[in-house]
């Protein structure tokens, strides 16, 4: 879960330590995630702060290492048009602390509305964020002259199901989705 006011957002989706190397470093997810419309922010503008995690690794609460959002199949301009017309969105933190170094990436995902609606997370935001993030990577993609094959679990029992300490008082199902990405 996100930190901050006592509420967060929950960390909806993990990418497995076990994925190709590659792909848990910075610059090999943001080529993973532009093979699946995902890309850096509108012009590189980020307004507001950036959120905080503790992943359980020794490091305590940790900024995002990054945020992309939706481009719409448009890498240049496509998250300016999610910043007006809403979409998925998703921060990343790394686990890499002196108690759990699994490489793993943790994602706090969400389907934001329009900016008429405040650009806040809409109901069922965070479930249904999650659930497209992983409708679209699971198979097999390419971006780049690379080619990604992404498969995906869900777990129970890591959140709580519900509402209680997520942002907006927005009631999540408790699943977590464990994707596995193979570079080849």
């Amino acid at each position: 879960m996100t930190a901050g006011n006592d509420l967060g957002e929950p960390l909806n989706v993990i990418i497995s330590g076990l994925s190709s190397p590659e792909v848990l470093t910075e610059s090999g997810f943001l080529t993973f995630a532009r093979s699946i419309h995902f890309s850096k922010e509108c012009l590189g503008i980020h307004l507001g702060g950036p959120a905080a995690a503790n992943l359980g690794d020794g490091n305590g609460p940790v900024n995002q290492t990054v945020e992309y959002r939706y481009d719409y199949d448009d890498i240049a301009l496509g998250t300016c048009l999610e910043t007006l017309i809403g979409g998925n969105h998703l921060r990343i933190y790394n686990q890499n602390g002196s108690l759990a170094d699994s490489g793993a990436l943790f994602l706090a995902v969400s389907v934001e509305e329009d900016l008429e609606e405040g650009h806040t997370v809409m109901p069922n935001g965070y479930d249904l964020g999650r659930n497209r993030l992983a409708e679209s990577a699971v198979g097999t993609h390419k971006y780049d002259g690379k080619t990604y094959t992404t498969t995906a679990e869900n777990i129970t029992g890591l959140l709580e199901a519900g509402s209680t300490g997520i942002n907006h008082d927005i009631s999540i199902d408790g699943i977590v989705t464990l994707l596995t990405i193979e570079l080849s």
